[in-house]
């Protein structure tokens, strides 16, 4: 199998890796901290005239219609450099009304893909153990929406969100402007500095065509955590270069920290972490593009970036000692990223169990099935 990017992704890769270093060095992230501010303005101003924001949002809506592999490219970088802009969730809610209601959505995606209108979506209230606080009614005039969308990122710089509600038929995704009538935000900020909201509705109508249809639920599902894993490799592959670079410096008993064998194996074990994650990311990465099913594939993931974020940060701030609790010193932002993207995946335990409820009811899966051995790829 060949994993070797083609000249126009490394050139992708190479062009966000140098802006989110430029943009996100350690004085710079301390300086947004105490801002108190929840966007890196002149990073996501960077990320629009460099064409980013719009990646993934298909060219007949105004984007550059390039595939999940070059988006998880641009969000590996974003992982690694901490970048607080809102690249994912934008382009997937983007690309979800492009694919399933362009006509509707013409505005909407018009001003997505200038960055005049930024979007936003929530597409893990799946796995909350009490499901889906939001409901919607069929009616003469479309959908009636009531309840709440709990904890929506994003929605300070956003003008509307891609947020799951509960009909009869089942789960579907719905688009919701925040000056909708009856549209109320409960806004708050998460740990590692973005913005979030509840949204409450109450008797929110909407049209027929802003409801998605039921299977834009998985089509957007799959893509939420193909891009968030793709952050979630970022975060770690950062977190563990500067560990080793620190055990490499401290000393302890005469000795620097990186000799002793606990502090090899542990560095060892978040590498293999992280190198289970990628393989499985990639992987996931090309069956969305090549326009195969992923449905396991994508909880497998989901499961392996909440597994490698907690591992990974929790040893490396065992080995920063007590330094690494001091928010001064920035290794903490890393665990505190991880920690939100956890969060936004459903977290390694509802996964798991929702992988194995998956596997319970099929009995064929995996690329076998789906592919002849001796197809070129």
């Amino acid at each position: 199998m060949d994993f070797s990017l083609t000249e126009d992704q490394r050139a992708i890769a190479d062009m966000a890796g140098g802006l989110f270093t430029d943009f996100c060095t350690d004085e710079k992230l301390r300086e947004f901290d105490d801002s108190g501010a929840t966007l890196m303005q002149e990073l996501w101003q960077t990320c629009v005239e460099t064409g980013l924001h719009s990646l993934y949002i298909p060219e007949a809506a105004g984007g550059s219609g390039l595939g999940m592999t070059e988006l998880m490219l641009v969000l590996e970088a974003q992982g690694k450099g901490l970048g607080l802009v809102p690249l994912w969730r934008h382009q997937v809610a983007a690309a979800a009304l492009a694919e399933f209601a362009p006509e509707h959505f013409a505005g909407v995606l018009e001003g997505a893909a200038s960055a005049e209108q930024v979007l936003t979506l929530s597409a893990g209230d799946q796995s909350r153990s009490t499901g889906l606080a939001l409901s919607a009614e069929q009616n003469a005039n479309g959908w009636l929406l009531n309840g709440i969308a709990h904890a929506v990122p994003g929605t300070a710089e956003a003008s509307a969100a891609v947020v799951l509600v509960e009909t009869e038929a089942g789960v579907r995704p719905v688009c919701v402007s925040f000056d909708t009538a009856g549209v109320k935000l409960v806004s708050g900020v998460m740990t590692q500095g973005e913005s979030v909201a509840d949204m409450e509705l109450d008797q929110v109508q909407l049209p027929a065509e802003a409801v998605l249809p039921l299977e834009a639920t998985e089509w957007l599902e799959i893509r939420a955590i193909a891009a968030q894993a793709a952050l979630q490799l970022g975060v770690s592959q950062e977190q563990i270069r500067r560990t080793v670079e620190y055990v490499n410096e401290r000393t302890q008993f005469e000795r620097r920290i990186g000799q002793f064998q606990a502090v090899q194996m542990g560095m060892a074990d978040c590498h293999v972490a992280v190198e289970a994650l990628r393989s499985a990311l990639w992987q996931l990465c090309y069956r969305i593009d090549a326009g195969l099913p992923a449905p396991s594939e994508a909880m497998a993931t989901a499961w392996l970036a909440c597994e490698a974020g907690h591992s990974v940060g929790h040893k490396a701030q065992h080995v920063h000692g007590g330094i690494g609790v001091d928010l001064t010193y920035p290794i903490h932002r890393f665990l505190y990223w991880s920690r939100a993207l956890s969060l936004g995946l459903g977290g390694s335990r509802a996964t798991l169990e929702r992988l194995g409820d998956w596997l319970a009811t099929h009995d064929t899966l995996g690329w076998k099935y789906d592919l002849n051995e001796n197809q070129t790829l």
